[in-house]
C-alpha cells in the first residue's frame, strides 16, 4: 500500500515538474506574448484600423530585432 503511494506521489512530482517546465519554456520564448492582439481587435473596428494596427506591431517587432542586432556581445 505504502509503495503505491510513494509511487504516485514520485509519478505527480514528475508530471507537476514538466508541466511547469513546458510552461516556463513557452513564457521565454513569447507564446504567451499576444496581449495586445485582443485589445487592438475590440479598440478597431474597421478593416483599415486592424491593417493598422498590424501595420504597427510589425514595426514594433522590427524596431526590437534591430536593437538586439546593434546591442555588442556580452561577456
Amino acid at each position: 500500500m505504502n509503495d503505491i503511494l510513494l509511487m504516485m506521489l514520485v509519478v505527480g512530482l514528475v508530471i507537476s515538474f514538466a508541466i511547469l517546465g513546458v510552461f516556463i519554456w513557452g513564457a521565454k520564448n513569447g507564446q504567451f506574448d499576444d496581449s495586445r492582439k485582443m485589445m487592438d481587435g475590440l479598440l478597431f473596428d474597421s478593416t483599415e484600423d486592424l491593417n493598422d494596427a498590424i501595420k504597427k506591431e510589425n514595426k514594433i517587432k522590427e524596431a526590437k530585432k534591430e536593437h538586439k542586432k546593434s546591442e555588442p556581445p556580452k561577456e
